[in-house]
This record gives structure tokens, C-alpha cells and sequence, in this order.
């Protein structure tokens, strides 16, 4: 039982494979696993059971067969609940969408059935997915796998809870400003966000254009790095539905490249002040690198703290002045916390078309910035937050507040604003036991890279731990 609830993407693979357990059994054993645990998680928004029933059959009927297979032959998956998925509502947490239906797969989708996977379902959001934690008026809350009393972080909260309990092998979450890396970060499982357009955003809501398309990407969350990038070879490739999307191949990692990096212990004022806790998992991921004869050394890099402004910016009033207008004469149907963050990033900045343009070219002038100042140190160590999961309620938007996600988030958001890639991957523990994650950046393209850095970081941390819920 352990090899198929809390095995990895491959292990499960190969288990079906070699005929150790079919599709049948992993997807029966999951089901179940969502059934106990699902009225203490809340993570499901939509749960296909008959349908998963479905395709583990016929994936069956194929193993027995000795027909060839994709690489994710008959392993149970999930998707956030922004993404279309043929025939499931998506509602993206919001009574405004309650009657949303899909009518088609987003191209991940596709790409993750193509390749054998069975999605059981989609799971839980912030509303329109503007916030860290992820509750809301459609579906409420979801809790963390590590302590029930805690979030499990947003907007991929959902995600987060399904994989680290078991739920799920594996599954897509989507990222405007740590919208993966924290869940995976709160919630003790790894989660890519990718470089825009790597992994194609179409059929994603709310959709990205124009300025949004550089904030917003989708991207792979796991228990393990092999898994996420057992996830991310099957779903990037270019999209014509995606205006980023970029022919970039996936390339193999060479060790002798990799072992070449030179590494960046990221640090500045414009960052925030982590907990000592939150220090030590990237010191100590840094030791990790350390012994295996990576090379590292301090690093900041000028500008961050403007970087994240215009972000904020962007993901700011930008939005919120989008999605109150798409809500007018529908605001009490608005959740508490969008309401919220409505008010205050509205409140703040008088939005004109000049400014709208001078913001659009300041975006593209600091990411090149960026860039030149990693021609040498190509990958960054930092925290993913401040801290580890932070209890129900605690997280807001509210300036000046201990938990004002424009505080605590810092180290996440600026990757958006300049469409880097990062990774989260556990590390360390906080005194109360909660998972703690660091997370590694590269260079716009360079997923392969900070991967394998991850997985050099994984292998000197040790095993997975399963969270004792």
C-alpha cells in the first residue's frame, strides 16, 4: 500500500508495468485515501470517481494486453480548479463560475492523458486565486496535511494538500507570485514555476494576455524532483493558444554542466526578514551543495526591491480593478478575502494608460537587469516565505500587518515579475514540526538546471517524510 499511495511518479509506474498492482487497484486505493482523509482536508473541489474507475479499466485492459504505453501509464493526477478539464466544473473559487463546465481539456490536460495518466479530480482555490491561502464562499477552506489548525497555502492550496497526504501522486497548480512554491513550500512537497510559456497556459482561468501572460504560469507539484520533472517533460511544448509559448525543447541536464554552476546564497533588504528556521533550511541546502563540491557564495542582486513593486503593480490594482469591474452588481458574492484584497489594491493607485505602458516597459527593463547580473552566478538559493504555514485566517493583504503577504512573500514574487524559473523543494523543520522549503532559481529556459540542483539538494536531505496528519 505504501508503494501506490505514497510512491513515487515512477514506482507507481513501474509497479503497474511489471504487474506488482494494476490501474484498478491505484486508483481504488486513492479513491479511498480521498475518502478518509477529504472531510478532514477539504482539498477537492471535483472529484470524477467513475470516470478515474473508467480509465483504470481500459488502462488495465491495455497492461494486460502488452499494448505500449506513456510514461504515466495509469497514474492518478490532479489539477487545480482553473484549469479546463472536458466536462468538470472549474470554478476557480467562485460563485460567480459555479456554472462554468469545461468543454474541452487545456493542453496540459491532454498531454497528461496522452501520456496515461488518470486525473481523479480538480481541488481547491482562493477565489479567481488571489491570495496564499485557500478558502472560499464556493467550497471553504483547505487545511495542511502537517497541522489541520494551519493553511496549506494558495492559490495551488489544494494541490499541496492532495499530494503531501497521499491523495494524489502528483498534479498542476498555477503561479502569479508563489501560487505553487508556497503550497508546496507550506505543505513539505516540491512545485515548479516555470519560465512563461514552457508549459502552455491555454485553457487556464483567469487567462493570461498581454502584461499577465509574463505574471501568470502553470507548472508541475510532487512529492520528489524526479517526479516534477517526470510532469513537466510530458506538458511543456509550445501552444498556439499561448502567446508565450516558446519551441524550447526539454534537454537533459548533464552532470558535468551541472557541477560547473556557480550558486548564489540570494540575499537583500528588499527581501524580507525570514525566521532563523527559514535561514537554517537554506543553509543547510547549501551545506548539502557544499559537500557534493558545488560552488557557492553570497549573491544580491540590485533592483529586487523595485521589481517587486511593479509586480505588485501588475497582480495589484491592475487586477482588482479588472475583477471589480467583471463583479459589478455582484460584489456580495465576492468572498471575505477578495473583497478584501479588492478594496485595499484599488484603493492605492489611480490606474492610467500611460502608467499601464511606462509599468509594461519598466517590467521588461528590470528583468534584463536581472539577467546580466546572473551571467556568472546562474542559480540563486533563497527561502520560499518568511516562514512555514501560517494558521487559518492569519494571512492578508493589509498593510502592516505581522502576516501582509506584500511582506511575507517577497523572496516568491519578484520571479514573476521577471519570468525566472524557480523551484521549491523541503528542507527543514520548524520548531512545531512544520515543513520548510527552499527554493532554487535559474534563468529564463533553464528549468533543467535548477532541477537537477534540487535533486543534488534531495539526495543529501534524505527521504521524503510523510506528513502524520
Amino acid at each position: 500500500m505504501d508503494k501506490i499511495i505514497f510512491g513515487t511518479i515512477a514506482e507507481i509506474a513501474s509497479g503497474i508495468r511489471d504487474r506488482k498492482f494494476s490501474p484498478v487497484e491505484v486508483v481504488e486505493a486513492h479513491l479511498e485515501r480521498v475518502a478518509e482523509l477529504q472531510p478532514k482536508l477539504n482539498a477537492f473541489v471535483h472529484l470524477d470517481a467513475e470516470g478515474s474507475l473508467k480509465q483504470a479499466r481500459v488502462a488495465e485492459a491495455a497492461s494486460m494486453r502488452g499494448d505500449a504505453v506513456g510514461p504515466l501509464h495509469g497514474v492518478p493526477l490532479t489539477i487545480k480548479s482553473c484549469i479546463d478539464a472536458a466536462g468538470w466544473p472549474t470554478p476557480s473559487g467562485s460563485l460567480l463560475r459555479t456554472d462554468y463546465v469545461a468543454q474541452t481539456d487545456a493542453p496540459l490536460v491532454a498531454r497528461l492523458r496522452a501520456a496515461g495518466a488518470i486525473v481523479l479530480g480538480n481541488t481547491n482555490t482562493p477565489e479567481y486565486l488571489m491570495a496564499y491561502e485557500t478558502d472560499n464562499s464556493l467550497s471553504g477552506k483547505t487545511s495542511n496535511p502537517w497541522d489541520l489548525e494551519r493553511s496549506a497555502g494558495g492559490s495551488s492550496g489544494g494541490e499541496g494538500a492532495a499530494i503531501a497526504s497521499g491523495c494524489s501522486a502528483g498534479g498542476v497548480g498555477s503561479d502569479g507570485g508563489g501560487s505553487i512554491r508556497v503550497p508546496a513550500h507550506f505543505c513539505g512537497i516540491c512545485g515548479l514555476k516555470p519560465t512563461p510559456g514552457r508549459i502552455p497556459a491555454t485553457g487556464h482561468y483567469p487567462e493570461g494576455g498581454g502584461a499577465f501572460g509574463w505574471i501568470g504560469v502553470v507548472g508541475p507539484m510532487a512529492r520528489t524532483i524526479a517526479d516534477v520533472r517526470a510532469l513537466f517533460e510530458v506538458m511543456a511544448g509550445p501552444d498556439a493558444g499561448d502567446a508565450l509559448s516558446a519551441p524550447v525543447p526539454v534537454r537533459a541536464a548533464k552532470e558535468e554542466d551541472v557541477r560547473k554552476l556557480r550558486i548564489g546564497i540570494l540575499e537583500g533588504d528588499a527581501l524580507g526578514k525570514a525566521t532563523a528556521e527559514t535561514m537554517a533550511a537554506v543553509e543547510r541546502a547549501a551545506k548539502i551543495l557544499s559537500d557534493q563540491g558545488f560552488a557557492l557564495e553570497k549573491k544580491s542582486l540590485n533592483r529586487l526591491d523595485r521589481a517587486i513593486e511593479v509586480w505588485w503593480y501588475f497582480f495589484g490594482p491592475v487586477i482588482a480593478d479588472s475583477i471589480r469591474k467583471g463583479a459589478a452588481g455582484h460584489e456580495q458574492e465576492l468572498s471575505p478575502m477578495l473583497g478584501e484584497y479588492v478594496e485595499l489594491a484599488t484603493a492605492e493607485t489611480t490606474l492610467t494608460y500611460d502608467g499601464f505602458l511606462s509599468a509594461c516597459g519598466e517590467r521588461d527593463t528590470l528583468r534584463a537587469d536581472i539577467v546580466r547580473q546572473m551571467e556568472d552566478v546562474t542559480i540563486l538559493l533563497s527561502p520560499v516565505s518568511v516562514g512555514p504555514a501560517f494558521r487559518h485566517g492569519e494571512g492578508n493583504w493589509r498593510s502592516g500587518d505581522e502576516e501582509n503577504y506584500r511582506d511575507t512573500m517577497r523572496y516568491s514574487q519578484w520571479l514573476n515579475l521577471a519570468g525566472f524559473p524557480g523551484v521549491a523543494v523541503p528542507v527543514g523543520k520548524s520548531r512545531e514540526g512544520l515543513p520548510i522549503g527552499v527554493q532554487v532559481i535559474g534563468r529564463p529556459y533553464e528549468e533543467e538546471l535548477i532541477l537537477a540542483v534540487a535533486e543534488a539538494i534531495e539526495r543529501g536531505r534524505g527521504s521524503w517524510e510523510v506528513p502524520k496528519i
